[in-house]
């Protein structure tokens, strides 16, 4: 399955670019160790349970017709190591394009997902850890969440006067009506919401009475369903019932605060391991495609990230892809891949006999 995946989306590529197969000569791929592992025909059970650990961190070049594609006879690919079984050579393709082990500023990178990898660098030394963040920023677990599609809303700003005459403006892809929320949508909620005290530091719910003093223009909006408290985002029509809205509920704030906790207890354990306060950090980069969209205000009202500047969070783009092209087009670069291995220390969250006690610690929502 995973080579015939690859296979349909290189021709499709090769398509768009207008380059016959037997034009290419060399391959790169970054993935995470349980897709590279799927790849090549090797057992990935090994990676989900305790140790965890990966039956190789590097893998040498091989005939790219190994793997399912047909292009130059002569063709190889090129898989980037893995740091570890939840850091694999995606990351490390992302590392080397964001120039981690050359910067010398204290820097945080995070690409956020189910399986949230985080790197930190003092300028010196580098650290990385893998969070089991959820699927929350998926839109998985939450009532009214999709994936980043046509319909999701993506960005949410909310106004608590009562002269307000629009409470709730929704930035929603495609410009179309609201179908459900995407992860970037679920930050945003949530960060305004606690931004106009709608929600109290634990992330639970004000009252109904609270929230008509607090927020007028919005306290309507809270109503239940099935005994849950929801908050309406978006009515199809003014006179639609709460199950055919797009709403927060009360569990989806718990399932994006699990998330955010499981991020923030990574990062600060790094922090810990190179000495450094959330201060010292000079930038922090959002990788991946959902830290992309991201807003960097939301990541820190939320707690995502360290409480900085909201200059200092930048989003890195497709830094996984631009690392593959580094490493095809230099020879250089390819062998600072594979140093990349040697100067980065893996810390593993699992055996972390502080780790609970830290996430829980990560819960509230910061002041």
């Amino acid at each position: 399955m995973a080579q015939s995946t690859l296979r349909q989306l290189a021709e499709e590529v090769l398509a768009e670019g207008g380059v016959e197969p037997e034009e290419v000569y060399e391959v790169a791929l970054a993935g995470n160790a349980t897709m590279v592992a799927l790849l090549l025909g090797v057992d990935p059970e090994p990676l989900g349970v305790a140790p965890f650990i990966m039956s190789s961190a590097g893998f040498p070049d091989l005939p790219t017709a190994e793997i399912g594609l047909s292009l130059h006879p002569g063709a190889r690919a090129v898989l980037f190591p893995a740091l570890g079984a939840y850091v694999g050579g995606d990351i490390v393709a992302g590392m080397l394009a964001a120039g981690m082990d050359r910067d010398k500023r204290a820097r945080l990178f995070i690409d956020v997902g189910t399986n949230c990898e985080i790197v930190l660098s003092d300028g010196e030394r580098i650290v990385s850890t893998a969070a089991p963040a959820g699927p929350a920023f998926e839109g998985g677990s939450i009532r009214c969440g999709m994936r980043a599609a046509e319909g999701a809303i993506e960005v949410i700003t909310l106004s608590p006067q009562a002269d307000a005459q629009e409470p709730v403006k929704l930035g929603v892809i495609g410009d179309t009506e609201a179908r459900g929320i995407c992860g970037s949508g679920l930050v945003d909620a949530v960060a305004e919401l606690a931004r106009v005290r709608l929600l109290d530091t634990s992330g639970r719910f004000v009252s109904s009475e609270e929230a008509a003093t607090i927020a007028p223009a919005l306290a309507d909006r809270f109503t239940a369903i099935e005994k849950e408290r929801v908050f309406i985002l978006y009515r199809p029509t003014p006179d639609a019932t709460p199950q055919e809205s797009v709403y927060l509920s009360q569990r989806d704030v718990r399932e994006l605060q699990f998330a955010k906790a499981a991020i923030s207890t990574g990062w600060s354990l790094l922090l810990d391991a190179l000495d450094l306060e959330p201060r010292d950090v000079q930038q922090v980069l959002l990788a991946g495609s959902f830290g992309s969209y991201l807003s960097p205000a939301s990541a820190v009202r939320v707690g995502l990230v360290p409480k900085l500047p909201v200059l200092r969070i930048v989003s890195a783009g497709n830094v996984a892809g631009e690392g593959a092209k580094m490493l095809l087009l230099s020879a250089r670069e390819r062998a600072g891949a594979e140093a990349l291995l040697e100067e980065v220390t893996y810390v593993e969250l699992s055996d972390r006999a502080d780790f609970n006690d830290r996430f829980v610690d990560q819960l509230a929502f910061p002041v």
